[in-house]
């Protein structure tokens, strides 16, 4: 006969741990509200350098300004920036990253390029370490919330290594956040720069919401005002110069841009897992309580039976 009293502990165990996951559920979501209104906040700033660049690509050609973060060379190293969390319970996120960084390591191996990592949170600096990969610098315990700060450290690391030769090319391995069930891993080149890449280009804000008692995420769309300078504008320096001053700054941006795409990316994540994990806390509450039940009724059945035995032989 099952114990009764192991099966009413077993019971409370699961409800506390429902209590946590549950909690924990609604610590993502607030944190995900943080990020979005953070990336709001960031926007004009990103905004009206994406004019600036625009109105300067129309006064110049990018490809004949002979600036150093827009020069290709001949690949022969590559830097990697990984980016995955400092915590695990968030599902798949951290190692779907790593998984394909280290593909992306295989592949320049295979290529006879060589590489070294620059990564962005504990989890990935301790398993490439544990492997004793090539490792340049390693940045954890970043706020949960990314900050132009922490994007301006981690630009200027890459900047070192891409100035001073040490790699030909700098390549970001980051989440992409989809929706609140989805993210993908990405590869994209930093460095150095697509002049092409530097016009403004069309965006997408999401938005996490609740309706009906549970959270969504809703896209709205945002296009990019962009304008020409005028053309009887007189510049105090070379726009070539000012070019040079501000390509660090879009760099920059667009590493905030992917700090913030992780960590959303994470947070929804660690949302859906820990969604998960109080739904299955829930199924096994109602199987242990049916148990309980079920156990409490046959010592019931078998009390009262025993009843009824030591009745008939006293009759």
């Amino acid at each position: 006969m099952p114990n009764l009293k192991a099966i009413r502990d077993r019971i409370q165990s699961v409800k506390n741990t429902k209590k946590i996951t549950e909690a924990m559920r609604l610590v993502a979501a607030a944190r995900v509200r943080r990020a979005q209104e953070q990336v709001l906040s960031t926007r004009p700033f990103a905004d009206r350098l994406a004019q600036v660049l625009y109105g300067l690509q129309t006064r110049l050609r990018f490809e004949e300004a002979n600036l150093p973060l827009l020069k290709k060379r001949e690949v022969k190293s590559v830097g990697l920036l990984v980016i995955s969390g400092d915590r695990g319970l968030c599902g798949g996120y951290n190692n779907n990253v790593i998984k394909r960084a280290e593909n992306r390591a295989k592949e320049l191996k295979a290529e006879g390029v060589d590489y070294k990592f620059v990564i962005v949170g504990r989890k990935a600096t301790q398993y490439f370490q544990r492997r004793e990969q090539p490792i340049d610098a390693t940045y954890t315990g970043l706020e949960q919330i990314p900050t132009a700060a922490e994007a301006n450290k981690i630009a200027d690391q890459l900047l070192s290594l891409f100035l001073s030769d040490s790699v030909d090319r700098i390549e970001l391995i980051y989440t992409k956040f989809v929706s609140l069930v989805s993210s993908r891993p990405v590869v994209q080149t930093l460095l150095p720069l697509d002049a092409q890449g530097l016009e403004a280009q069309d965006d997408e804000i999401f938005r996490l919401t609740t309706r009906g008692g549970e959270f969504e995420v809703t896209r709205e769309k945002v296009t990019a005002q962009t304008r020409t300078l005028s053309s009887d504008m007189i510049f105090e320096q070379d726009p070539v110069q000012i070019l040079d001053s501000l390509l660090p700054l879009y760099l920059s941006n667009q590493l905030l841009r992917a700090l913030q795409e992780s960590a959303a990316s994470e947070l929804a994540a660690r949302m859906t897992a820990m969604s998960n994990a109080s739904d299955n806390a829930k199924e096994l509450m109602n199987a242990l309580t049916l148990s309980y039940n079920k156990a409490r009724q046959a010592a019931i059945t078998n009390q009262i039976l025993e009843v009824v035995s030591g009745a008939e032989a006293l009759g």
